[in-house]
């Protein structure tokens, strides 16, 4: 019951602020498509250019609306708000607290993803995005949700959730084989890119859109990020840290 609480507390916000949360949702990732993808007329791995980014943007557009929708608001409401002191004396497990925050998150993401989809789907790519793809973008959504968790306990300020996007989450959204591809950097620097979560799932959602074998191995990295951030998650929400 805890996790649905959550959710449903997440849903009533989403109704309030539809429009803001659409058109955020909407606009940077079209100016990428638009900027990118009609203003760089050219080929990569073969296609063009613009089936080569879609994928990237939809994976990079669910990263940003799951991180965002958490981190921020987590953040004001523990530190500004005090509400997090409410959640600590009611009869909510935290861990329900922390794992509907998470899939809260995720689906935030994946709704933004989805308008993205929905946009591009006029122009007739051929690209394919399965339930898989989806499977994908929802796992991606829920790294970075609960990364979103991490940060908001982090931060000692609402000055430090910006900081650390554009520390961490901006250079992931540039690098991490979304616009264009790795293959040409360093060695050393492509090996610690390839190894991120939105890497990860780049090269997924990018081989199952375009019909190609993808690497399963992304999924248990995908998975290992996950576990491991719900755990610092849930040892700061236990530990009651830094509220």
């Amino acid at each position: 019951m805890g996790i649905i609480t959550i959710l449903w507390e997440k849903w009533v916000e989403f109704r309030r602020d539809f429009y803001k949360i659409t058109l955020a949702a909407m606009i940077a990732p079209m100016m990428y498509l638009l900027v990118f993808g009609l203003g760089v007329q050219n080929m990569s791995h073969g296609k063009p250019y613009l089936l080569y980014l879609i994928p990237g943007v939809v994976s990079l557009t669910t990263m940003n609306g799951s991180f965002n929708a958490i981190a921020q608001n987590l953040n004001v409401q523990r530190l500004y708000e005090k509400a997090f002191d409410q959640v600590m004396i009611s009869p909510t497990p935290l861990w329900q607290f922390v794992v509907g925050q998470i899939l809260a998150g995720a689906l935030r993401g994946l709704y933004a993803g989805g308008i993205i989809l929905l946009l591009v789907w006029p122009i007739h790519t051929g690209l394919i995005f399965n339930a898989l793809s989806f499977l994908v973008l929802f796992l991606n959504g829920c790294v970075f949700s609960v990364l979103g968790v991490v940060v908001s306990f982090l931060a000692k300020n609402h000055a430090d959730v910006p900081r650390f996007s554009t520390y961490f989450i901006m250079p992931m959204a540039y690098l991490c084989n979304t616009f264009f591809s790795t293959e040409n950097m360093p060695r050393a620097m492509r090996s610690v890119l390839a190894v991120l979560p939105l890497s990860e799932t780049s090269s997924i959602v990018r081989s199952i859109s375009y019909g190609e074998p993808y690497d399963p191995a992304g999924i248990l990295v995908l998975l290992a990020y996950l576990v491991v951030l719900t755990a610092v998650g849930l040892w700061f929400v236990y530990r009651k840290q830094n509220l």
